[in-house]
């Protein structure tokens, strides 16, 4: 059946998810947002760079800011036909609310606006600021979105002092998990240079491949670090290996690899890099290597943000959460460098990304009541 409800958060989260927002096109849903902002005393800046649309809402003058982060943009859908609904016609069905967007994250996307909406009801006059930091450019390439905004900011001295990203961090029940900190990730393509040839003559040619399996069984076996207290050990991961002419006669004459490294704060990028070529050299590989840092490692430790956190889930859900560093990368490590103190809370992360992709209605309520009570702990 087509949903509607009394729950304010699920009436917009709906909202929201009825926009084909799939990255890096917002659709409507920042101007859904930014109506309800501007109705309770935002100020808003619309922030567009290249094809990317932006917002920074800001209620209030003096520090401490506690700045909500998020992003409007979706993954495709993939094929429609395997959803058992329009991605982008929200359902619900036993308690769960269905389609692209439920989880990841627009959910936490409409609990945080009315998490403010109810604060600002009952604290006209709160301390400090309170701020939004909206971007359709997180599941893209990230190149014009939360990056640009924090530049901007960092420009003119506007500093955020405590950040709550709304990505789905809990695992099998809201809040049992939040991010404190995420790992860096350092990605390469390696292109292996040989000599292409006829696979009867090996001595005419150069096999790439044959050249490269030693190293790459090195990279692979290297114990890099061991992690630490907040960290898992860095890892080393190939994800794509491209060779060949397509003929089984033919020896390539190049050979792409494509690897990545999640890595914590116990090894530094610059470290990764001279690791990884002296065992190419060590093998004389002959190659082009080409190095992206898609973001350092970051983590906040215990102090004001955290334990709001910790405590407003512990009222409010019942549990005590764990503080964690695992998972992908997030927009939090773009606002972390500015000195901002960062965590990630949202819903459960189990169908992100996937068909059916879907979160419990009674947890975006239960959601918005975690934020409005860290509002309460931060800001009242």
């Amino acid at each position: 059946m087509t949903v509607s409800s009394p729950s304010p958060t699920l009436d917009l989260t709906i909202a929201l998810m009825r926009e084909p927002s799939v990255t890096p096109f917002d659709a409507n849903c920042q101007t859904l947002m930014i109506e309800r902002l501007e109705k309770i005393g935002f100020r808003v800046e619309r922030l567009r760079f290249g094809d990317v649309d932006n917002f920074w809402a800001r209620r209030g003058n003096s520090d401490p800011v506690l700045a909500f982060a998020g992003h409007t943009d979706v993954v495709p859908t993939g094929p429609v036909e395997k959803w058992s609904v329009d991605p982008f016609v929200p359902e619900i069905r036993d308690g769960m609310l269905i389609g692209r967007g439920a989880a990841d994250m627009k959910g936490s996307l409409a609990a945080m606006v009315v998490a403010c909406e109810r604060f600002v009801a009952k604290h006209p006059d709160h301390k400090g600021s309170i701020a939004f930091l909206i971007t359709s450019d997180e599941e893209g390439i990230a190149v014009n979105g939360t990056v640009k905004v924090v530049e901007t900011l960092e420009a003119r001295n506007e500093k955020i002092t405590w950040a709550v990203v709304g990505e789905p961090s809990s695992v099998n029940r809201l809040g049992d998990m939040i991010k404190n900190g995420r790992r860096g990730s350092l990605n390469g393509i390696l292109t292996v240079k040989g000599v292409q040839g006829h696979v009867a003559y090996p001595q005419r040619a150069d096999n790439p491949i044959h050249r490269a399996a030693p190293a790459l069984a090195e990279l692979c076996a290297e114990v890099w670090d061991q992690g630490n207290a907040f960290f898992p050990a860095t890892s080393f991961q190939i994800s794509n290996i491209a060779a060949g002419t397509g003929a089984n006669n033919v020896i390539p004459g190049e050979m792409e690899v494509v690897f990545n490294f999640r890595f914590s704060t116990e090894v530094t990028e610059q470290q990764l890099r001279e690791r990884t070529e002296a065992i190419l050299d060590k093998h004389g590989v002959r190659r082009e290597l080409k190095w992206k840092l898609s973001g350092h490692p970051f983590l906040t430790a215990r102090g004001e943000l955290v334990d709001a956190a910790v405590g407003s889930i512990r009222e409010v859900c019942g549990v005590d959460t764990e503080l964690s560093t695992s998972g992908g990368t997030s927009d939090g490590r773009f606002i972390a460098p500015t000195g901002a103190q960062v965590v990630e809370i949202g819903p459960l992360n189990a169908t992100i990304h996937k068909v059916d992709e879907e979160v419990s209605v009674a947890d975006l309520d239960t959601l918005t009541d975690v934020y409005a009570r860290m509002l309460e702990k931060l800001l009242a």
